[in-house]
């Protein structure tokens, strides 16, 4: 298979005319709240209400032929003003302290926390972003502090108030709150009017706020948090989990499951009539555009949309017909040539910026809106079982990296972010796997400007086969999570496969479950990837019966740790080969552990040289087989925190990493991952 963009006559022709439209989906004027009925779970937890679906309303509208995702009633939009501001539009940031207070009997509904009138000057105070985490758990980073203690381990609800003065000449905007993220879910009310529910720790969210909204006066923003706790007691010695089957992931994993609002949120006053996405592929000299264009008005709207491909690319703005009835949304399709433009690569990251220039009126009518993004030029493809960039064979060396640090869990600063991923290419990798989450936009930004190839991830760890079916046939939050991944990092080159799942159950006599659920989150990716990426997923197993829908196989392997030897890698490697002779083999995940500063033989587990020696054994199996192997990801950049309850004999902190948790030591293996040659190919 090809990445491509499948330009044709009747692409360039539709470009010219006028848009197609929809109309807005329906979406409650008054949004229903959760009705404070959750529901205990075994020995007390709370486990979080949940609705029919998944609560955003996400789903897929075929827009004149581009399929459009929507969610609470609008398009998804774009979530660039975290660092972009565009001309045409007002911002407001949330960033700074918030009143907070902890909601363990689930009494806050019921009292009217959701209130402007409610008095919360005896709450405490947080920032955001910030995770809850880490307002008073001493000794969170250490390996030697007693685990189960502090804010940390404060699981159900918390609520968050701030006020905003919202300016008067917003009369006439459409305005949105928008969050980075919230973990795990979070419902939203502006002066006591109910916005909407978002599930999914990691994805950002953006609410419309039409009919709650006042302009010139001063508002009050309430966010109740949910946090499903892991286990029914931490400390205790065969600790029981707390599951919920509609959660994602459903039950405690080996990750930190960070809560709060731990990104950066803001309000957004956007024209009613805007450029609410712009997805843009480029490639063989040739950018193509779709502006997907809302008009909140009561009026239609004809005007046109200029997209200029940026300095350097060798092309010019080329204008086309929008024309967006009242209450609907459509894509307007433009085709420019760039013969200028220099390809993107991990050895030269060249970026452009395109922008797309909404004006009303049919010549030359005042601007309206814009909208801007960053994007590459490249050509990614699958031939003789390769992956090829540029039409060149393709190697990842890559890293498996957990997003957060001891100091701020996953509410990292950009100085931590440059640290972390500094390692990255101090180590020599060309690539990242995003384990298991979507993560922070800036993450995806650094990548694209340092040539560091991305395999996105979403939060589809460990389901058992009924999770499976869920998701499925009813609740579809796996599906959503997919669909707003592909949506939300479409555009940036580094990005260059799909993840669909990590080590999840495969049901027995031909997987129908695990298969028709693989399935459903290949064709949530594909439906809006206008490049047609690569997809990819974890198995837990190198005899997945679903491989054959992937277009990369990927499956962690643990030989000389968990099961077998070292040497079993090779031959395992070989036998895939065989029967998939055409797909390219990319190990997800490979590792072991040690403590830092334990030394000894490298056939005793636990030390350095040990990590060292496994490390090196399963490359050099690896890296004689680049020939239909397209990489092998180390697991894992840097010790991490878990509740996972094997660990806890060093504070719930996973000691597998290249580097230590709150100091960032390198180990030995650090040194020999870094001296791993990468055989051929960028």
């Amino acid at each position: 298979m090809t990445e491509s963009i499948h330009l044709s006559r009747r692409t360039v022709v539709t470009a010219l005319g006028a848009a197609t439209v929809v109309a807005l989906p329906a979406w409650p004027q008054t949004a229903r709240a959760a009705d404070g009925t959750a529901t205990a779970a075994a020995n007390g937890p709370v486990l979080d209400s949940h609705p029919a679906t998944e609560p955003s309303g996400t789903h897929v509208r075929d827009v004149g032929g581009t399929n459009v995702v929507f969610q609470y009633g609008t398009v998804l939009p774009a979530f660039d003003g975290w660092r972009t501001h565009e001309p045409t539009r007002d911002y407001l940031s949330l960033d700074k302290r918030w009143r907070f207070r902890f909601d363990p009997a689930d009494q806050g509904l019921g009292e009217t926390w959701q209130s402007p009138r409610h008095d919360d000057r005896a709450w405490d105070l947080i920032d955001v972003p910030a995770a809850w985490d880490l307002l008073n758990t001493p000794g969170f980073g250490s390996q030697t502090a007693p685990f189960g203690q502090g804010t940390a381990f404060s699981d159900g609800y918390a609520w968050y108030r701030t006020t905003v003065d919202v300016p008067a000449s917003w009369r006439a905007r459409h305005v949105r709150i928008a969050f980075l993220a919230a973990g795990y879910s979070a419902e939203v009310w502006l002066d006591g009017k109910h916005l909407g529910k978002h599930e999914g720790a990691n994805s950002p969210f953006a609410l419309p706020v039409a009919g709650a909204l006042r302009p010139g006066t001063r508002q009050t923003i309430a966010v109740r948090v949910f946090r499903r706790a892991s286990y029914t007691d931490y400390t205790a010695s065969t600790p029981q989990p707390v599951t919920d089957d509609h959660e994602l992931p459903y039950k405690p994993v080996d990750y930190w499951p960070y809560a709060g609002l731990t990104r950066s949120a803001w309000i957004e006053a956007v024209p009613q009539v805007t450029v609410a996405k712009l997805l843009v592929a480029a490639a063989n000299g040739r950018l193509m555009a779709h502006a997907v264009v809302e008009n909140h008005g009561d009026s239609d709207f004809d005007g046109r949309i200029t997209l200029d491909p940026g300095r350097g690319s060798g092309g010019r703005p080329t204008v086309v017909a929008a024309r967006i009835a009242a209450r609907s949304a459509g894509v307007v399709r433009v085709v420019v040539r760039i013969p200028g433009a220099p390809r993107w690569s991990p050895a030269a990251p060249h970026t452009l910026t395109a922008r797309a220039t909404l004006t009303a009126g049919r010549s030359s009518g005042p601007r309206v809106d814009t909208l801007s993004t960053v994007y590459g030029v490249r050509e990614l493809s699958i031939a003789d079982a390769q992956l090829r960039l540029n039409d060149k064979p393709l190697f990842l060396k890559g890293l498996n990296w957990h997003e957060e640090t001891a100091a701020h869990g996953r509410a990292m600063t950009p100085a931590e972010y440059d640290r972390e991923l500094g390692h990255v290419t101090a180590v020599g990798a060309n690539f990242i796997r995003n384990c298991v989450y979507n993560r922070h936009p800036y993450v995806y930004d650094w990548a694209d400007a340092h040539g560091v190839l991305v395999m996105d991830d979403i939060d589809t760890m460990w389901l058992n086969t009924a999770q499976e079916k869920l998701q499925t046939e009813r609740y579809g939050l796996a599906r959503a999570l997919a669909l707003t991944m592909a949506w939300n990092q479409h555009n940036h080159p580094s990005v260059i496969l799909w993840g669909l799942q990590n080590e999840s159950e495969i049901d027995a006599d031909g997987a129908p479950v695990y298969r028709a659920w693989l399935a459903d989150l290949k064709a949530a990716v594909k439906a809006v990837d206008l490049t047609a990426r690569p997809v990819t997923w974890a198995s837990n197993t190198s005899n997945d019966p679903a491989f054959d829908l992937a277009d990369v196989i990927g499956f962690n392997e643990y030989f000389g740790y968990f099961y077998g030897k070292d040497a079993d890698l090779g031959p395992t490697l070989d036998a895939v080969h065989a029967k998939y002779p055409g797909k390219p083999i990319l190990i997800t995940e490979n590792g072991t552990w040690s403590v830092a500063g334990t030394h000894g033989p490298d056939t005793t587990q636990g030390t350095e040289e040990w990590q060292a020696a496994s490390f090196t054994a399963h490359w050099a199996q690896v890296a004689a087989r680049s020939a239909f192997v397209a990489g092998f990801t180390y697991w894992v950049l840097k010790d991490y925190k878990e509740r996972a309850g094997y660990n806890q004999d060093y504070n719930g902190i996973s000691v597998m990493g290249l580097l230590t948790f709150a100091e960032e030591r390198p180990k030995l293996v650090y040194d020999a991952f870094r001296k791993a040659a990468v055989p051929g190919g960028e």
